[in-house]
């Protein structure tokens, strides 16, 4: 259950990464990944981030946990800016902040055992050695639901589905406050996926942690999350509780999102209305003026191609960056 109060607050975030082209490479371009991002997480609540590909969802996450240094903005941790703090200064949070990883495969190191995987972060924070090292590794193992027996085995002895329990394992190790699931699940069978949601949601409640998950499949955020952002090309077009957004998405692009959505049912699913989106997704190097959004919109207005809209709240907390919306 959530609290009230403000456990990660996200201030104008961008990340930017510079493209040297030219000749004699001097020029710079920029892409800019995320760009003037602004959300919340309350302590104890799942905060869903979806999209596109590209759109700037994991290099948010990545952004807030200082994997990638911030361009510009505040990451404010508690009441806390850790945006600008020292790898030393920033070892503390390191333990309260943890992240799940998409690729089971990619994200464990195959030279090491599931033990040393798991007890690297223990001996990095010192938390635990000898004994009670290994119990507490095997105690982790067990809660994700593998074996301690396990431990003395390397990574390719295992399936994705159990790769991504010892990455869960992993993350647990030096009992965080926060965790960002980045697509957790993509690269999971379906019959995998539904146990590991599980198990995040078990561990929610048992330990009191506070989430953002980042993932492609709509119906498992709005499973998971109480509340679900939306991003397009770097930022944030709609953020609302979760039943509000899926019930009155608000946005043109949330609009187009959600109606993709497969229907198990044909004769509701003949019913109900696809909105095709036209056109590509712009260059996050060269963005189009104004909403970002417009050059796929069909409600496009003058006044789209000025102003950049900006993130409003239309009623009850829910906030759309729409010029058609909010005028």
């Amino acid at each position: 259950m959530s609290e009230n109060r403000n456990l990660i607050e996200v201030k104008n975030l961008k990340k930017y990464f510079g493209k040297v082209k030219g000749i004699i490479k001097r020029k710079v371009e920029y892409v800019k990944a995320v760009d003037d991002v602004t959300f919340h997480i309350k302590k104890g609540e799942t905060f869903g981030l979806v999209g596109e590909s590209g759109c700037g969802k994991s290099t948010t996450g990545r952004t807030i946990i200082r994997l990638y240094e911030p361009t510009a903005g505040q990451i404010i941790y508690d009441g806390t800016d850790i945006s600008t703090l020292s790898s030393r200064e920033l070892l503390k949070y390191r333990k309260k902040m943890q992240m799940i990883f998409q690729d089971p495969y990619a994200s464990l190191n195959t030279r090491m055992t599931v033990a040393d995987i798991i007890g690297e972060s223990l001996d990095i924070h010192k938390l635990a050695s000898g004994k009670e090292r290994q119990e507490k590794i095997n105690n982790l193992l067990q809660s994700v639901g593998l074996s301690k027996d396990h431990a003395s085995r390397y990574p390719h002895e295992f399936s994705g589905g159990q790769r991504q329990r010892i990455g869960i394992a992993r993350a647990l190790a030096v009992d965080p406050e926060f965790i960002i699931c980045d697509e957790p699940i993509s690269a999971l069978d379906v019959s995998i996926q539904a146990q590991v949601v599980n198990m995040l949601e078990d561990f929610q409640e048992e330990r009191g942690l506070t989430y953002l998950f980042i993932a492609h499949d709509l119906s498992m955020v709005k499973h998971i999350s109480n509340r679900v952002g939306v991003m397009y090309l770097g930022s944030l077009v709609e953020v609302a509780e979760k039943n509000e957004l899926y019930s009155k998405p608000t946005h043109p692009y949330t609009q187009a999102l959600l109606s993709a959505i497969p229907v198990p049912d044909p004769d509701i699913a003949e019913e109900s209305k696809r909105v095709i989106l036209t056109g590509d997704v712009p260059s996050p190097i060269n963005p189009p003026s104004g909403c970002k959004f417009r050059t796929r919109c069909q409600y496009v207005k003058p006044i789209c191609s000025e102003e950049v809209p900006e993130l409003k709240d239309i009623g009850g907390g829910h906030y759309v960056a729409c010029h058609v919306v909010n005028n």
